[in-house]
């Protein structure tokens, strides 16, 4: 089991438009979301460590559990008017689930990716889910399914954009090419937050409410891998699938 120690920044609550865009800058380099782009390159270890698709053997699997030693906190809404002396219904997020993805990648598995469409409601004040994994060239929704209006936008590198303020029943889409982390806000609701993780291979997976995962078809070859939570990463944990095996890795965080 891989124990790692780390650190988490506090939550801002209440942040105005104009200074989102230093805080974010700074939250992005803590999360190490640099890296996190670098290590979706194909390197030459990749190659040396697994077989490229055309000569791999048969595929297998990686599956284990993800086990948060620290349970992410949840910002708390600023009540509405409409909301007082009622008693509160809304969608908590979901920070139990992390991602577990591959480092590096086999030669081969980036053209082996499948560009398509994926949602991030907007519900009870909520994004929905909290955390979205996509490949490249994936095209998100962004429906309001809220009686309010909502303002979605982005500040990061990966992908920087602002749909502006939409109403309930209404949809914006953006398309995302570059892989990397996009932090997602709203701009009127400064407790709403989200993850997309934008991978260009297909080798990655989240977990479930109890943190178990399965990386599916992975060619046999030694991998490094990584669990991610809340702009949290694991050290890469190196894993060898056999051909047409499973491999078994459980990942501590905390």
């Amino acid at each position: 089991m891989i124990v790692v120690r780390t650190q988490r920044k506090r939550r801002t609550q209440g942040i105005g438009r104009s200074q989102w865009a230093p805080l974010v800058s700074l939250f992005l380099a803590a999360a190490g979301f640099v890296s996190f782009a670098a290590s979706l390159t194909p390197s030459a270890s990749s190659a040396s460590s697994a077989s490229s698709f055309s000569r791999a053997g048969a595929s297998g699997a990686i599956r284990g559990r993800v086990e948060l030693r620290r349970v992410p906190s949840v910002s708390e809404r600023r009540p509405n008017v409409s909301d007082l002396g009622t008693a509160s219904h809304r969608d908590l997020p979901d920070r139990l689930r992390s991602v577990v993805y591959l480092e590096t990648a086999p030669r081969g598995a980036f053209e082996q990716t499948e560009t398509g469409h994926a949602t991030l409601d907007q519900r009870n004040e909520t994004f929905v889910p909290h955390v979205l994994a996509i490949t490249t060239g994936t095209t998100v929704d962004f429906p309001n399914s809220d009686r309010i209006y909502h303002n979605v936008f982005s500040l990061s590198k990966t992908a920087s954009f602002d749909l502006g303020r939409y109403a309930v029943g209404h949809s914006k889409s953006i398309r995302f090419d570059k892989p990397g982390i996009v932090r997602v806000f709203c701009e009127i609701h400064s407790h709403m937050s989200a993850f997309i993780l934008v991978f260009s291979h297909p080798f990655f997976a989240m977990t479930d409410s109890d943190g178990r995962y399965r990386i599916d078809n992975v060619p046999p070859g030694t991998y490094a891998v990584i669990a991610w939570n809340e702009g949290v990463s694991s050290d890469p944990a190196p894993v060898t699938v056999p051909n047409g095996g499973i491999a078994e890795l459980d990942i501590a965080l905390r």
